[in-house]
């Protein structure tokens, strides 16, 4: 099951991107459920980094709590230089897509080694620090991982501050990963019948971003859709999202980026319209 059989009303309240503890969020699958039901959500989906091993237990939880399930995952891609984060929705398990996601995740437990290290040189940790933040052993490991390390040891107040400081890409620590190309994420989104949303485009956050040449390509390769309302993008980013996707037939999406305790983002906070996930759930249809 990809999503709930349910209809979309038009008073429904949808938001389509969060992460749990099976990523860098820090509520389980079923604790975040609750909290988005709690918060008025009528559909939800669950989009943990590079993985899908939390799609069954949020199935169980929404069940329980009686709230529509759309379920995702973020996939993380890499043009040039830039971090692109790609939202996969509804798609098949078990194809090229995971062997990606498998080359990506072992690629991120590398570069966090590599990380640490570096960055013990002036903030003393252990691997093992960073690995007691771990919820268990189908947790995506990411650079918040080891910002909660150092938070722990008392360096910083908090994962922003961390991530201002030692664990910028512009820092000296840095050190990046594999992780396939947009175009190339897109096309096994799209083999695998799942669609396909970028999420987050021009960040205020990130420091590069793609160019519009590069998201024609990647519509050329079956994007379906581009995250518009987030809380890292401004009034100029939101207008630039709108003038895309209208360009090219795009669905235009909303959502908290939701973390739990992980980030400030809330529940809800920027949401999509009934109109854009009916579209989405009919493509998947297709």
């Amino acid at each position: 099951m990809r999503y709930c059989s349910q209809e979309v009303n038009d008073n429904d309240k949808i938001d389509l991107h969060t992460h749990s503890n099976y990523s860098d969020g820090t509520d389980s699958p079923a604790e975040l459920i609750r909290k988005a039901k709690q918060q008025g959500l009528s559909w939800v989906a669950l989009t943990d980094h590079d993985t899908n091993l939390s799609w069954e237990p949020a199935r169980k939880a929404s069940e329980e709590y009686g709230i529509n399930l759309l379920v995702g995952t973020e996939v993380s891609t890499k043009l040039r230089d830039i971090s692109v984060h790609l939202l996969a929705y509804g798609y098949r398990p078990g194809e090229e897509l995971d062997d990606l996601m498998a080359t990506a995740r072992a690629s991120r437990i590398e570069r966090l080694q590599q990380l640490t290290a570096n960055i013990s040189a002036d903030y003393p940790l252990k691997w093992e620090d960073v690995k007691r933040q771990v919820a268990g052993k189908n947790t995506t490991l990411g650079r918040p991982h080891l910002a909660d390390a150092l938070v722990e040891a008392g360096y910083f107040p908090d994962r922003n501050a961390a991530f201002a400081g030692p664990l910028s890409t512009r820092a000296k620590y840095y050190v990046s990963y594999w992780a396939p190309t947009p175009v190339e994420a897109i096309k096994a989104v799209k083999a695998a019948g799942g669609f396909s949303v970028i999420a987050h485009a021009f960040s205020l956050t990130r420091h590069v971003h793609p160019h519009d040449c590069d998201i024609a390509q990647m519509v050329a390769a079956g994007l379906g859709g581009m995250e518009k309302d987030h809380r890292d993008h401004g009034p100029e980013e939101r207008k630039h999202v709108k003038e895309l996707c209208q360009k090219y037939g795009l669905v235009m999406t909303g959502s908290s980026d939701y973390h739990g305790a992980g980030k400030p983002n809330c529940l809800g906070e920027n949401t999509t319209t009934p109109q854009m996930l009916r579209r989405i759930l009919e493509a998947l249809d297709k």
